[in-house]
């Protein structure tokens, strides 16, 4: 399994890594991604600063690749996370912040990519050939790494017990049965998915993938920002799917799933010991979010094709993205 192997085959990095950023105190991570590599790294913000306490930013690539512009910052790190290692504009952000003089730590899948090439410290994803153009092992594979990493640099030993538990929970979390959600998906044209904290992620992944494989609209809120102006859409008949974690920022998103449910929305919640047709897995809340994306994944796949779709070869879209 490609978790089993990440696991095992970068121990010693992990752990090399953890030491070293235990021993040098950073004032900011700053991560540099796009797609479903964002939504890991978007995971990893929530591991990184609930569990270390190091502010981390979302790095914008046109800012080196379009603007050229310099950084000019110190005690800081480059987080790089990307299945190809080969977008240019990913490549300039990586090569602007070392010439900073900022170390660069590159969670990629192609071990032999340029990113790989170029990183201070390398943490192959080894999540196996992505032939499909949507990308699902190497998300899961990058918020592995992601909690990982934290759980070296943490020293949290209930959370490293959680991580080295997760290839036998991840092969249980494929097993579950969350077809019903294809019934109440089918005919779905919009839709909200809903996350919050360490589950944020998982939302925006899934939104994504709706929009990939299925050609539906849909958009991911936290369950806080949804009580915005977004509130106003939702009416009998909308789709939600909500990701709810066993923590209280999981309470949050039950609740909003059961006000939506209360206006007739047709409401999906993915939430351990929860009465939802989704069944999910109890674990440490900040690992429930990986275990839900791999039940999630065989639900898209599935939604697909019951809607005449190919979810290998989304129209359009390209499996390298190279963005300049």
């Amino acid at each position: 399994m490609a978790v089993a192997r990440q696991l095992a085959e970068n121990r010693e990095a992990f752990g090399a890594l953890g030491a070293r950023l235990r021993n040098r105190p950073l004032h900011l991570v700053g991560t540099c991604a796009r797609g479903s590599s964002d939504h890991a790294a978007t995971y990893g913000k929530y591991l990184i600063e609930t569990m270390i306490g190091v502010p981390v930013a979302s790095l914008a690539p046109s800012v080196a690749s379009v603007f050229a512009a310099r950084v000019a910052t110190d005690d800081a790190l480059c987080l790089a996370i990307s299945q190809s290692g080969r977008s240019p504009d990913l490549l300039a952000t990586v090569d602007a912040w070392r010439d900073a003089g900022i170390p660069v730590v590159a969670m990629v899948n192609d071990a032999e990519s340029p990113l790989a090439r170029c990183a201070d410290t390398l943490l192959p994803l080894w999540a196996g050939p992505e032939r499909s153009v949507a990308a699902t092992k190497s998300c899961i594979a990058a918020m592995v790494a992601m909690a990982a990493l934290v759980s070296a640099w943490s020293g949290d030993a209930d959370f490293a017990a959680g991580v080295e538990a997760l290839p036998a929970a991840l092969s249980r979390a494929v097993a579950l049965d969350w077809s019903a959600g294809v019934a109440s998906l089918s005919a779905a044209r919009q839709m909200f998915v809903l996350g919050r904290g360490y589950g944020f992620a998982v939302a925006q992944e899934a939104a994504l993938k709706f929009k990939e494989t299925c050609a539906i609209q849909a958009e991911a809120f936290s369950s806080a920002e949804v009580r915005h102006g977004p509130m106003t859409i939702v009416g009998p008949g909308f789709p939600i799917l909500a990701f709810a974690t066993s923590d209280v920022a999981g309470d949050g998103v039950a609740a909003m799933a059961e006000e939506f449910r209360a206006r007739g929305a047709i409401v999906l919640t993915a939430r351990a010991g929860g009465t939802s047709p989704l069944p999910a897995e109890a674990m440490h809340p900040a690992l429930e979010p990986i275990l839900q994306l791999a039940s999630f994944y065989g639900l898209v796949e599935r939604l697909s094709r019951a809607r005449g779709l190919d979810p290998d070869q989304p129209p359009y879209l390209a499996k390298v993205t190279r963005t300049q």
